[in-house]
C-alpha cells in the first residue's frame, strides 16, 4: 500500500531501513519504538511513497542491541543501499489499545495545555523532543494564551504533567508560567 503525504494521518511511522547488513540485502533497521524490541510485534507494514513495490518485510531478527530485516525480493547490498533512510509505517489502528489516561505521542500534537492550579491556557503542543533526560512538549502560543511565550514542559508525569484527557485534548500541567 502506498503511504503518501495524503493519506499520512492514517499511519505512523514506527522504523527506517538503516545502512546494510551482509551482501544478501539485509539491513540495520532503525526502531522508534519505545522499547525498541516492540517493532517485533507488527507485521503489516508500509513504505514511504510506495517506492519498493509489493513491499513485504520477510524477517526482523535481533542481534545484541541491534535488529536487522530482510525485505522480500530484494537480495543483495546494492539494492537495499538506495532505499536507505526510507521510513516504514503501520497503521495507527493496529497499535496496541492504551488506558484512559495514556496517550500516545502522535496523539498529544496540537493539544491544548492548561495550568492546573490557575486554569491559564499556555498553548498547544507543536511537537514532542528527546533531550536525553526525558521528553519535552514544545508548547506554541495561540490567540487565548495567556502569553506568547514559546515553551518546554519535561513530559514527567505526576510532576509537570498531571493529567491527559485524549476526549477533550487537553493536557493539564503543573508549572510556572514565569517559565
Amino acid at each position: 500500500m502506498k503511504v503518501n503525504k495524503e493519506d499520512l494521518n492514517n499511519y505512523i511511522c514506527i522504523a527506517s531501513i538503516g545502512k546494510p547488513r551482509g551482501l544478501n540485502g539485509e539491513f540495520f533497521i532503525n526502531s522508534f519504538c519505545d522499547p525498541k524490541e516492540n517493532l517485533l510485534k507488527y507485521s503489516n507494514f508500509y513504505i514511504q511513497d510506495d517506492l519498493i513495490k509489493n513491499f513485504k518485510i520477510e524477517y526482523i531478527k535481533k542481534i545484541n542491541l541491534k535488529m536487522y530485516a530482510k525485505i522480500l525480493g530484494i537480495n543483495d547490498i546494492d539494492s537495499i543501499k538506495k532505499f536507505t533512510n526510507l521510513e516504514i509505517f503501520i497503521n495507527k489502528n493496529n497499535l496496541p489499545e492504551i488506558n484512559e489516561n495514556e496517550a500516545y505521542w502522535y496523539e498529544l500534537i496540537g493539544m491544548q495545555v492548561i495550568d492546573l492550579k490557575t486554569k491559564d491556557v499556555l498553548g498547544i503542543v507543536k511537537n514532542l523532543n528527546n533531550y536525553g533526560s526525558s521528553d519535552c512538549l514544545e508548547i506554541a502560543p495561540t490567540n487565548s494564551s495567556i502569553d506568547n511565550k514559546k515553551r518546554l514542559i519535561p513530559f514527567i508525569t505526576d510532576k509537570f504533567i498531571s493529567s491527559v484527557n485524549r476526549k477533550e485534548s487537553i493536557i493539564f500541567v503543573n508549572w510556572d508560567k514565569s517559565f
